[in-house]
């Protein structure tokens, strides 16, 4: 498992065993949305503020690769589905392990959604990838949601910690959920889990307060860091608000501290 612990080193940091992922897949769901229309200056800008790592879809990487600058890590994003489809919850495979080690990807990513009327197919592609990634010793994140008709609540903790589990059981190497609301029910998600979590940013929060708060809970709880994105490269200044993410991921700086580092 050695190709995996070394291409994981480059997604996680080696001292604080947390990371600052930024996704940036928003392209193929919604189209180019605020922050991300620039997407050479959109990675510059989260890699200046110290980003762990950019999550991204397969043709991404070819026109806004920026051979200059701080290296990040890169992660591919296999999964696609767009909000025009009549079931957005629905994704498919539209790039593999293989197309993404060409590129070269430090990590492959499937978003799955647990509930949906296709979960059946969703789960059939968690499977197949976790043994290609297996196979190619590719660091696989998994996005886990909780999405359909017999979803009442896709932040309850049980439906949390069971998509969690369902993830890191068919080999993911990181997963991905939704923070469930207070540091004890997220600690039962975390307890449940034998990989690192780590919480999604989620809609455009009205404050950079929640955002911290949610960030400094999460990690009380146990979560290994964040994947934050529009809240970060939607930010009036995303350098800063990335620093404010990383001070607090893997130095434990405190709400108050986060904010501060965003003033002038």
């Amino acid at each position: 498992m050695i190709g995996k612990k070394i291409r994981l080193e480059r997604i996680i940091d080696r001292n604080s065993r947390r990371t600052v992922i930024i996704p940036m897949d928003h392209g193929v769901t919604v189209g180019p949305i605020a922050g991300l229309a620039d997407m050479r200056s959109a990675v510059s800008k989260v890699v200046a503020g110290g980003a762990n790592a950019v999550l991204m879809h397969k043709g991404v990487p070819r026109f806004c690769h920026r051979g200059e600058g701080k290296d990040v890590g890169l992660i591919i994003h296999l999964s696609g589905g767009t909000s025009m489809s009549p079931d957005p919850n629905a994704k498919e495979l539209v790039c593999t392990v293989e197309e993404a080690i060409k590129i070269g990807a430090d990590s492959v990513s499937v978003h799955i959604n647990l509930g949906a009327d296709t979960d059946k197919e969703m789960l059939r592609q968690l499977g197949y990838i976790g043994e290609r990634c297996y196979e190619w010793q590719m660091p696989l994140l998994a996005m886990m949601y909780t999405r359909g008709p017999k979803i009442e609540n896709e932040y309850d903790v049980g439906n949390v910690k069971h998509a969690a589990r369902v993830a890191a059981e068919l080999g993911a190497d990181i997963v991905k959920v939704v923070y469930t609301g207070t540091i004890e029910s997220f600690a039962e998600v975390v307890e449940g889990c034998p990989v690192p979590i780590v919480i999604a940013g989620g809609e455009k929060m009205e404050s950079d307060e929640d955002i911290f708060q949610m960030v400094e809970d999460a990690l009380a709880a146990g979560a290994a860091g964040v994947s934050v994105g529009r809240n970060a490269f939607q930010h009036k200044n995303p350098t800063k608000m990335v620093q404010s993410l990383s001070k607090m991921v893997h130095e434990g700086a405190s709400v108050e501290e986060a904010v501060g580092l965003l003033k002038p």
